[in-house]
C-alpha cells in the first residue's frame, strides 16, 4: 500500500513539474522559438452573396468547392512527381507548384483555389492510392451560375480572385464579404502549443436582388437568339419592362455566353450591348416626336398632311422606305405607315430646341444609371447648335443615338400616360462601385407629355399593327390590343464613322394598349436577310409579349382597336 502511494506521488510530482515548466519557465523559450521560426496564416474564405431574380431564384450563387493545400514537410521528398500529377489534374503551373511543395519551414501552402468538390475529392483519392502524403482539402466556395447563359451579360462573371464584369463587379463591395483568417505560430515546422493562435471569422457577402424574372429572361434570350439565327444578324438586344413601375424584367443580349465558361467566350460578347453600344433608333423615335407635337398643341392624330414622293431639304433629299407619288396621310397614317417625309413635315412646327427639349425629357442623351457598367449616354445634339437639317433627321430617328434600355424607357413613357419612370434593375436599393445608390427605392417619375397626348399617341400606334393600315401585323398578340412602332435605321461603322450600308431594325410597343402592363423593345443589328422592323423584330416582339402576358396572367381588356383614319 505504502509502495503504491509512493508511485502515485512520484507520478504526480512529474506532471506537476512539467506543468510548472510549461507555465512558468518554457513559455519564454516557446516565444523565442516562435519569433525565430514565424507565423502561419490561413485564409478562411467568405461566401459571396447570391444574385437573385425578383422571385428569389438564384442567377448567381456559391456552391461547395475546395482549396487544395500542401504540407511541405510531408511533400518535399516526392515533390517532382507530386507536382506533375497536380499540374495535370488541376491545371496549375508545374514550377510554381513544385516550389510550394518544397517550401522550407512551412506546414501550409496553397496549391489550388476554388476547385469543384468532385474533382478535388477524386484527385485526393488518386494521391492516396499512389501513396503521396501531405495534401489535404479545405472548404472554398465556388461562384456558380445555375442557369448558365441566362442574364450572363447582365451578371458578369468572376475570375479566380476578383469580379470581372457586370453586376458582379459593380456591386462587388456588397457581394464579396470579407475573408477571415486563422493565425498560429510555428517552430521547427510544427505548431507551438502555447504560441499565438487566433481566429477571425469570415463575414459572408450580402445578397443582391434584381428585378429580373429568370423564366422570362430565359424565354426572351431564346427568342432573340432564334431571330438572329433566322435573319443572319450580327447582334441584337431585347428589353422587357413592367410598364407600371419601370422594372426591367428581362434584358437580353445576343450573342451571349455561359457565365460558367466565360474564358471560352468571345470578348466582344462579355458585356451588355443593351447599354454599352449606342445606335440610331430609326422610326421608333417617330412616336416621341408625335407625342411631343400633340402635347405642344401643334397637331392631332387627324392632322392632314400632303406627302410628296420626296422632300428636298437644303442639300439633302428625304424619301420614304416605300415608293409612292403624292399621297395624303393623317398624322395617324404617318405613324402607321412610317413615313419619314410626313414626320419631317409635321415636325416643321418645332424649332430644333423645342424638339430636343422634349427628347431630353424622354431620357435621350443621358444615361439611365440603372447600375450597369459601361453605359453609353448616346448622342443628342444640343438644341442651341442643332441646325434644321439635323432636326429633320432626328425627328425620324437618324442623327441621334441611344442605348436599348434608354429607348425602351422612352417608349414606356407613352405607355405610362406620359410619365417617364427611371428604369430599375435592382430591387430595393444598392450602392455601386462609384458610390451611386440605384434601385427601385430611388426610381423617379417625371411628367414628359400630358396623359391626353400619350393616349392619342398610343391610339396611333395601334394602327401600326393593323393589317389593313399598318406595316407590322406580325407584331400582333392574339386576343390583345397592341400599340407599337417599327424602326429601321442605317448603321454607323465605328472604324470610319460613316454609314456602312447595314441597318438596325426594331420594334417597340406595349400591351394591352388600353391598360399597359408590359413594354417590350427588340432590336436586331445588321440582318443579312431583307426585311424591316415589322417583319424581323415584330414577330419576336409578339412572342415575347405573348409569353409575358400569359406568364403574369394578364387578361385581355376587351377594348376595341383604334379606327383612326390614316388617309384623307
Amino acid at each position: 500500500m505504502r509502495f503504491g502511494l509512493i508511485v502515485i506521488a512520484v507520478v504526480l510530482s512529474f506532471f506537476g513539474a512539467r506543468l510548472v515548466q510549461l507555465q512558468g519557465i518554457d513559455p519564454k523559450s516557446y516565444a523565442a522559438m516562435a519569433a525565430k521560426e514565424g507565423v502561419e496564416e490561413v485564409v478562411l474564405p467568405a461566401e459571396r452573396g447570391d444574385i437573385l431574380d425578383r422571385n428569389g431564384l438564384p442567377l448567381a450563387d456559391s456552391i461547395h468547392g475546395k482549396m487544395v493545400v500542401a504540407d511541405p514537410a510531408m511533400t518535399a521528398a516526392k515533390a517532382p512527381a507530386l507536382a506533375t500529377l497536380l499540374a495535370e489534374r488541376l491545371d496549375v503551373d508545374y514550377f510554381d507548384t513544385l516550389e510550394r511543395l518544397r517550401a522550407r519551414d512551412s506546414r501550409f501552402q496553397y496549391i489550388a483555389r476554388r476547385v469543384p468538390s468532385t474533382l478535388a475529392t477524386e484527385v485526393l483519392a488518386e494521391l492516396r492510392a499512389a501513396e503521396f502524403e501531405g495534401i489535404s482539402l479545405r472548404d472554398d466556395p465556388i461562384r456558380d451560375y445555375p442557369a448558365n447563359d441566362v442574364a450572363a451579360n447582365l451578371l458578369g462573371f468572376m475570375g479566380t480572385d476578383e469580379a470581372l464584369g457586370g453586376l458582379e463587379r459593380t456591386f462587388d463591395a456588397r457581394l464579396a464579404g470579407t475573408d477571415g483568417q486563422a493565425r498560429f505560430q510555428v517552430g521547427g515546422g510544427n505548431r507551438i502549443p502555447l504560441g499565438e493562435n487566433t481566429v477571425v471569422p469570415a463575414r459572408n457577402g450580402e445578397a443582391l436582388t434584381t428585378t429580373i424574372d429568370r423564366d422570362l429572361q430565359w424565354f426572351t434570350q431564346r427568342v432573340l437568339g432564334q431571330t438572329l439565327k433566322k435573319y443572319r444578324a450580327s447582334s441584337g438586344v431585347a428589353v422587357v419592362l413592367d410598364s407600371r413601375n419601370g422594372d426591367v424584367l428581362a434584358l437580353a443580349d445576343a450573342p451571349t455566353f455561359d457565365a460558367n465558361k466565360a474564358v471560352d467566350a468571345d470578348k466582344d460578347d462579355l458585356g451588355s450591348r443593351a447599354v454599352s453600344e449606342p445606335y440610331e433608333p430609326g422610326s421608333v423615335a417617330k412616336v416621341l416626336t408625335a407625342a411631343a407635337l400633340i402635347d405642344a398643341g401643334k397637331v392631332t392624330p387627324r392632322t392632314r398632311l400632303r406627302i410628296p414622293a420626296n422632300l428636298a431639304r437644303q442639300d439633302r433629299v428625304i424619301g420614304d422606305w416605300f415608293d409612292h407619288g403624292n399621297i395624303r396621310l393623317t398624322l395617324a397614317g404617318v405613324i402607321a405607315k412610317s413615313s419619314n417625309i410626313g414626320t419631317v413635315l409635321a415636325a416643321d412646327a418645332f424649332a430644333p430646341a423645342e424638339l430636343v427639349g422634349y427628347l431630353e425629357k424622354f431620357g435621350l442623351g443621358r444615361r439611365t444609371d440603372i447600375g450597369m457598367r459601361g453605359e453609353s449616354p448616346g448622342i443628342l445634339t444640343p438644341g442651341a447648335v442643332m441646325n434644321s437639317q439635323t432636326k429633320d433627321r432626328v425627328a425620324f430617328g437618324q442623327s441621334v443615338s441611344v442605348n436599348a434600355v434608354q429607348m425602351a424607357a422612352a417608349v414606356n413613357t407613352i405607355a405610362n400616360d406620359g410619365v417617364r419612370i427611371t428604369p430599375s434593375i435592382i430591387q430595393g436599393s444598392a450602392t455601386t462601385e462609384n458610390g451611386e445608390v440605384v434601385g427601385t427605392d430611388v426610381a423617379t417619375r417625371t411628367r414628359v407629355v400630358s396623359a391626353r397626348a400619350a393616349r392619342a399617341t398610343a391610339r396611333m400606334m395601334e394602327r401600326v399593327v393593323d393589317p389593313e393600315a399598318g406595316v407590322a401585323p406580325g407584331a400582333q398578340v392574339p386576343g390583345y390590343l397592341v400599340a407599337g412602332k417599327t424602326g429601321t435605321a442605317q448603321r454607323v461603322a465605328p472604324d470610319c464613322g460613316c454609314y456602312d450600308g447595314s441597318t438596325s431594325v426594331s420594334f417597340g410597343g406595349f400591351a394591352p394598349a388600353d391598360d399597359p402592363r408590359f413594354t417590350v423593345y427588340v432590336v436586331v443589328h445588321a440582318p443579312q436577310v431583307d426585311g424591316g422592323g415589322g417583319s424581323i423584330a415584330g414577330p419576336a416582339f409578339s412572342r415575347i409579349m405573348g409569353f409575358a402576358l400569359s406568364r403574369y396572367r394578364v387578361p385581355p381588356t376587351g377594348g376595341k382597336p383604334s379606327r383612326l383614319p390614316v388617309e384623307w
